[in-house]
């Protein structure tokens, strides 16, 4: 209109330039004057008055919204200053009025500038610059602006998308938007904005995920496009929004969290005022401790009904848990064994102290534990859980050592692992070669035979296996137990410094076929201790074990200590579950006997950890006969060693007994009977009388055979042969010599003790020292439970910080060790065992 009134005056002085002379020139030109400012004035007049409806906003509202247009911008503001904002909830204006924390950027143009339409749909050639920081869907003069909040600015934004506006009406789409500032999901009056958060605003602040954009413009109209700004946000967003689950005035939002920003705030569970949320993160609220539990399994002990249980203790808190004590209030609580702490027990309660290497919990982290818990209920009932005095949330869910938002035993270090190390260090598979590579041993030439009741070397040459436990592949850690506190690198070369020459490594069917297909769990370890390990996944973590044992003079032997991957999956009777079939444990055998034929640091396959059950269990226990029966342990022994040998002809097989033999084999034999007193009972894998009736037949291969029982103390468990005074004669007739040491006397094949080894107290101590004595007698070979810290039953060489060694144990452990002259004998031809050993062709034999 500004264009039109200069071209009208423009006009009149052309046409009446001729009476410029006259001397009328004055009074006329002061009537042209008055004339052309009352026909300005009538046409401003007629205009305004031409936009106006019955729908159109009050001036007191438009004089609010433009007041609005001139608050101070957030891009201005700290991250500080915009949760001090969050916390109030609302702002206030000067009129008093309430309103949304709004994102006004002063700098901010609409891009389609000049497109809106008036309520009589007539187009104006008006130019309309829109300099509204809150981009709220119309120009100044207050029309509709379609494709508002598509602006290309660049904008800092950090509030918070509620889910709702203020007045708490449904915002259906509020966070979903890919842009990363806070939209409230309405504009300032309330309305519906039914695109709010779709903006793809670009912003260089910290951007929690959402936009400030009200998705209607200061007059309170539609915006039918709010939110939708095409900038970018140039924050670090974490992928954790601070939705509240719902807005200010508490009304549910049924969309809340949906947003694909990433955003650096918790969701706690519950929105401002309290209430629930459904859709919280977690399963437990923030700044709370939660106890979740797993029952893995269970079987029955005499008139006690046991469990196998993990617990996951959860700090949901921002500051760390310092040596942690748990206390537990269990219904009917009889027994408890257990590890990764120290249990107590007192009645129904049951309290656990952190085993040191685990003594904290770190904001966000979880410790897990677990144990053999015995109760007179039917199932476990834990009806009260304290940390450190504060009560905890008891949740029932499935607790997993593997999961890998479980960040505790990183140590704060950040990091993931397994393949995913730095670019600039070496590739795992070259850090594993040079190893190989360094190595002096010559490749097949410490293959070993036996003959009779003696293991051999390729020269005839008698040798002891004096060796030790390291567990943890078994237990969803898919790497040994420890490193989240230790190295790798110098704890093997300790273990070869102090003499031992094999180590067992329990390991799960599950985890070898998850490594058959290709498929690699994340391995946990303190990535910042071993740091050479991040390049490498489990499997490569496993390999270059390998390689440290063979440059250290140590041997290996895998044990399949259970079919799943699982901390307690020892406690499972057989050798296959309903996850993990017999032919799933058949192939994980011979994957391995076949991926490493070559490899003879690998000389033995023990091929399954204590078979078990009791009477009463039927089909679901292990059993000894001539069958062909599912849970006939002979039977599937025999068949998986010629699986192995097939694939390996080389190494030895090392099979264990069960739990229970009939008493009267020929009236028993198919053990129909469920009563205890028609059995001889023994340790899980201890009782091997069958071997008198049902020798194990390998074939063409019996030189490879081995028989491993297990053998324990009474801090494991009281058994009837530790009642009263007993001493080395009452164990050799009462549990030893009919349940495994008749095989050593009559000459039918080697011996090795698998497990065996405890603390070193009283009752353990006596039991401990007559083991020792029948082991140094006769030679026979063993591996001591254990290396790790983290056996609840037994504790560890090791102390709980995984590297310093318990001194006490070791030094009676070290007596039966190979030696001679002082130096430990390895078992590899060519590599002295460590800083202190010989290699075997350097050693006369036993």
């Amino acid at each position: 209109m500004a264009e039109k009134k200069d071209k009208n005056l423009k006009n009149n002085d052309t046409e009446n330039k001729g009476i410029l002379n006259n001397k009328y020139i004055l009074p006329v030109v002061l009537l042209l004057l008055i004339l052309a400012i009352g026909v300005i004035i009538g046409l401003i007049i007629g205009m305004n008055s031409g936009k106006k409806d019955d729908s159109s906003t009050p001036d007191t509202e438009v004089s609010d919204a433009s007041e609005k247009g001139g608050e101070k911008s957030d891009a201005g503001k700290t991250q500080n200053d915009v949760k001090k904002e969050d916390n109030n909830g609302v702002n206030v204006d000067d009129n008093g009025n309430k309103s949304g924390i709004t994102d006004n950027s002063d700098d901010n143009k609409d891009v389609d500038e000049g497109k809106d339409k008036d309520n009589d749909d007539s187009k104006d050639n008006i130019t309309d610059k829109d300099n509204d920081s809150d981009n709220t869907g119309k120009d100044d003069n207050g029309d509709k602006d379609k494709d508002a909040g598509k602006d290309t600015d660049k904008d800092k934004d950090t509030d918070k998308d509620t889910g709702k506006d203020d007045d708490g009406d449904k915002d259906k789409d509020a966070g979903k938007d890919t842009g990363k500032d806070k939209d409230t999901g309405k504009d300032d009056d309330g309305d519906k904005d039914k695109d709010a958060g779709k903006d793809n605003d670009k912003g260089n602040d910290k951007d929690t995920g959402k936009d400030n954009d009200t998705g209607k413009d200061n007059d309170g109209d539609k915006d039918k496009d709010a939110g939708n700004d095409t900038g970018k946000d140039n924050d670090k967003d974490t992928g954790k929004d601070n939705d509240t689950g719902k807005d200010n005035d508490s009304d549910k939002d049924k969309d809340i969290g949906k947003d694909t920003g990433k955003d650096t705030d918790k969701d706690t569970g519950k929105d401002n005022d309290g209430d629930k949320d459904k859709n919280k993160d977690n399963g437990s609220a923030k700044d709370s401790y939660v106890l979740t539990y797993t029952v893995d399994n269970s079987w029955q002990d005499k008139s006690t009904n046991m469990f196998g249980v993990q617990f996951g203790l959860t700090n949901n808190t921002s500051a760390t848990v310092s040596n942690w004590k748990l206390e537990l209030k269990i219904e009917g609580l009889a027994s408890i064994n257990g590890w990764n702490g120290t249990f107590t027990s007192s009645g129904d309660k049951l309290t656990v102290t952190n085993a040191g290497y685990n003594s904290d919990i770190y904001a966000g982290g979880t410790v897990v534990i677990g144990c053999n818990l015995g109760t007179s209920s039917s199932t476990v009932k834990i009806t009260e859980a304290k940390l450190n005095g504060k009560k905890m949330e008891i949740v029932s869910g499935k607790v997993d050592q593997n999961d890998p938002d479980i960040k505790n035993n990183d140590k704060g270090n950040g990091g993931d692992n397994g393949g995913s190390g730095d670019d600039k260090d070496k590739d795992g598979k070259e850090i594993i070669n040079e190893v190989k590579n360094n190595t002096k041993g010559k490749k097949g030439d410490d293959w070993l035979y036996t003959d009779g009741r003696n293991i051999l070397d390729k020269d005839g040459k008698k040798v002891w296996l004096t060796g030790l436990n390291w567990f943890g592949y078994n237990t969803g850690t898919n790497t040994f137990d420890g490193l989240w506190n230790s190295r790798l690198v110098p704890t093997v070369k300790a273990i070869a410094d102090h003499g031992f020459n094999l180590i067992r490594v329990p390991i799960s069917a599950q985890l070898i076929n998850e490594w058959a297909s290709g498929t690699y769990p994340r391995a946990n370890y303190n990535n910042a201790y071993n740091s050479e390990l991040n390049n490498m996944n489990s499997l490569e973590i496993f390999d270059y074990f390998l390689a440290l044992a063979e440059e250290n003079g140590i041997k290996v032997m895998p044990d399949i200590h259970s079919a799943e991957t699982d901390a307690s999956g020892h406690n499972v009777n057989l050798w296959y579950t309903d996850k993990v079939k017999v032919e799933d444990y058949y192939k994980a055998l011979e994957w391995m006997a076949a991926r490493y034929a070559e490899n003879d640091t690998i000389i033995a396959f023990d091929l399954k950890n204590e078979p078990h059950g009791k009477p009463y269990e039927g089909k679901k226990a292990a059993i000894w006969n001539d069958s062909k029966n599912a849970n006939n342990w002979k039977y599937v022994a025999e068949t998986a060693a010629a699986k192995v040998l097939n694939k390996n002809p080389n190494v030895l097989i090392m099979i264990e007994g069960i739990e229970i033999y009939p008493i009267d084999i020929k009236t028993n034999s198919d053990y129909h009977s469920t009563n205890d007193k028609d059995y001889y009972f023994n340790w899980w894998g201890g009782n091997l009388r069958g071997v008198n009736d049902y020798p194990i037949n390998l074939g063409k291969y019996q030189n490879k055979l081995v028989y491993s029982p297990h053998d324990y103390g009474p801090t494991v468990y009281e058994q009837p042969w530790f009642k009263g005074k007993y001493t080395y004669d009452s164990l050799m007739k009462d549990c030893w010599g009919d349940n495994w040491f008749f095989i050593y006397e009559k000459n039918i094949a080697p011996l090795l003790i698998g497990e065996w080894g405890g603390f070193m107290r009283e009752p353990n101590l006596t039991w401990m020292t007559y083991m020792r004595q029948l082991i140094k007698k006769y030679h026979l070979n063993h591996t001591f439970w254990c290396l790790n810290a983290n056996s609840g039953d037994t504790g560890g060489l090791l102390l709980d910080d995984f590297t310093t060694w318990d001194t006490t144990k070791y030094n009676f452990v070290k007596e039966v060790l190979w030696q001679e002259n002082g130096k430990f004998v390895g078992l590899d031809h060519e590599v002295s065992l460590g800083a202190n050993g010989i290699s075997l062709s350097k050693a006369k034999g036993l």
